[in-house]
């Protein structure tokens, strides 16, 4: 399939790598000084650009017809009307804070952890993540997924930086280095803790995990999540 890449950095970059390996083409490399796009060659759009771009990225795909799926995380203000545009255009749009196919896993597990936690009152939540330094938004949209699917499924109404209470779940996050991504949801009280983790040993994963929605969407309509390409 002929993929145009919207945004073209280390992610972009590696989806280019990864694409060509599965047989694709990649028939764009859109920046901030790109001017003329064909939106005719594509057969679906993969962002991963700046949060201040990502809704016209994702807009323009929509409104050419294009499938489009984004990873870019900071521009959730305007989800809503993504969607409602992806609804009224009937086109096909994938959002995921995480496209790594083991952090979709470990969001599962972290929901169904939740439901077990709910009674347990003695145990407090908080969570942990830790990034590379160059990564702009904090918390990640991976622990405010994390977070979002403890809120669905327990007492808790919604998170803080740094500051947790009996309705408030508390998010750390620290940038070192070069690391790709490690989550961490810690339930603790005082005589044990129970805790779960996911730790990305690189960024691959999160490219691989691109390139199958991008896949699994062709031919689709409608506003879909990586639960639905992976059948969890």
């Amino acid at each position: 399939m002929n993929i145009a890449l919207f945004g073209y950095g280390k992610m972009g970059k590696m989806i280019a790598d990864l694409a060509e390996q599965r047989g694709h083409t990649i028939v764009a490399k859109v920046d901030v000084n790109t001017i003329d796009i064909d939106f005719k060659a594509m057969d679906v759009a993969i962002d991963f650009s700046m949060p201040d771009a990502a809704f016209k990225n994702i807009s323009s795909c929509i409104e050419n017809n294009v499938p489009v799926i984004s990873g870019t995380t900071g521009w959730l203000q305007d989800y809503d009307e993504a969607i409602a545009l992806c609804k009224a255009k009937k086109g096909a749009f994938i959002y995921a804070s995480n496209f790594s196919l083991g952090v979709n896993v470990f969001f599962e597990l972290n929901a169904y952890l939740a439901k077990m936690m709910k009674n347990l009152n003695q145990y407090q939540v908080s969570m942990e993540e830790i990034h590379h330094t160059q990564k702009l938004d904090a918390p990640s949209g991976t622990a405010i997924t994390l977070a979002e699917g403890i809120i669905e499924n327990t007492s808790y109404e919604s998170w803080k930086m740094d500051e947790g209470s009996e309705k408030a779940i508390s998010i750390s996050s620290k940038r070192i280095g070069t690391t790709p991504g490690t989550h961490t949801v810690v339930y603790d009280a005082s005589v044990d803790a129970v805790e779960i983790k996911h730790t990305a040993h690189n960024r691959e994963g999160f490219a691989l995990g691109a390139i199958i929605a991008a896949e699994w969407i062709i031919g689709k309509e409608g506003v879909f999540s990586m639960k639905d390409v992976l059948g969890l």
